[in-house]
């Protein structure tokens, strides 16, 4: 009888991720933030500093290095199954990866499976993960049905697009997994954007799921929301798409729509006054000047009302119309406002169509 395999590679265990009862990251904290394996646990067998301080004393004695994390992997490794082992049957299959699927797994795989746990090792670690998000990020946006909804800033898109999600419409919300409304007031407060590396892996996840044989709804994107970049075969699928959606609402209810999704800065004038600063190129002083004093002054309804006429409707319709030459036959879509009712029944009526 052969032995059982103790390696497994990139595709194979994403082909059969019920395969294990849990996968171990067993990288530093800043390299599992920076983008992990979907779901993975972080077991780092060392700390960024201690990762730090044996990589310094590599450059001057290897085998000094060697020792030092020696003793720290096998302290961190023990403080691991000190805090996690208590529960875990001896039938537990785990799949444990590093950076390169090197040391760091090695010795935690090891470990395991001395213990008798079934153990197996990524093969190429982390690197090979991301080799597999790569490739799916420029293949699977080509089977996708796009149906993309396009309009003016403030017209309830993306509210639309949780509507359809509600209803039990295929939705890729792409926003929220960047994390960002796409403009240059569109970062959300207290809330960072992922890593360019986290984003992908989140999007390769969601396109994953997807059922290529319904619809799918997507709101249009430029290339980059906020400092994300979209993957080029995506946003060509979605420039590419026969069905367009123009969604539109009055400019009385887009305001109300703005003040809604951005009170934040009702709270805080100064930090709309200081994104501001980034469109003097575009608009002039004199302008933004204009829309900084409205803002100190509360008047944010004036400040919406303005720079959707003068900023951004110009500037959308403008790179809509390079992006979407199809965007004449667009069909019409109109929302009364940004309320429920509105959007439930716009929702229902794209389901239907």
């Amino acid at each position: 009888m052969s032995p059982r395999p103790q390696v497994i590679d990139a595709a194979q265990a994403l082909a059969a991720p019920q395969a294990f009862d849990a996968v171990i990251d067993v990288r530093s904290p800043s390299e599992f933030a920076e983008d992990h394996w979907p779901g993975a646990l972080n077991w780092p067998v060392l700390g960024d500093e201690e990762r730090r301080i044996v990589g310094t004393l590599y450059k001057a004695s290897p085998f000094e290095a060697r020792k030092l994390g020696a003793a720290l992997v096998a302290r961190n490794i023990a403080k691991h199954l000190d805090t996690h082992g208590a529960d875990l049957q001896r039938n537990w299959r785990p799949l444990v990866y590093c950076w390169r699927g090197g040391q760091r797994s090695g010795a935690m795989h090891w470990f395991l499976g001395q213990i008798g746990f079934k153990s197996l090792q990524l093969v190429g670690g982390y690197k090979a993960y991301r080799a597999e998000v790569r490739s799916g990020l420029e293949t699977m946006p080509l089977g996708l049905q796009l149906r993309v909804l396009c309009g003016r800033t403030g017209t309830g898109k993306t509210r639309l697009l949780h509507a359809l999600q509600a209803q039990g419409g295929q939705v890729l919300d792409l926003e929220g997994l960047a994390m960002h409304r796409g403009s240059v007031l569109g970062a959300l407060p207290g809330q960072p954007q992922p890593s360019q590396k986290r984003f992908d892996s989140l999007l390769w996840q969601a396109l994953k799921s997807m059922d290529l044989s319904r619809p799918i709804f997507v709101e249009s994107e430029s290339r980059k929301i906020g400092q994300l970049r979209l993957p080029e075969p995506l946003h060509a699928a979605m420039r590419a798409s026969a069905t367009i959606f123009w969604v539109e609402m009055p400019d009385e209810a887009r305001v109300q729509l703005l003040l809604q999704d951005y009170a934040h800065f009702i709270q805080q004038p100064e930090a709309f006054c200081a994104l501001m600063d980034c469109l003097v190129s575009l608009r002039g002083r004199q302008k933004v000047e204009r829309w900084q004093a409205l803002a100190r002054e509360g008047d944010f309804a004036s400040v919406f009302a303005e720079l959707m006429r003068e900023h951004y409707d110009p500037g959308y319709e403008r790179s809509l119309s390079g992006h979407y030459p199809q965007l004449a036959q667009a069909q019409r879509l109109h929302l009364a406002d940004g309320e429920s009712a509105s959007l439930n029944a716009a929702a229902a009526q794209l389901l239907q169509g």
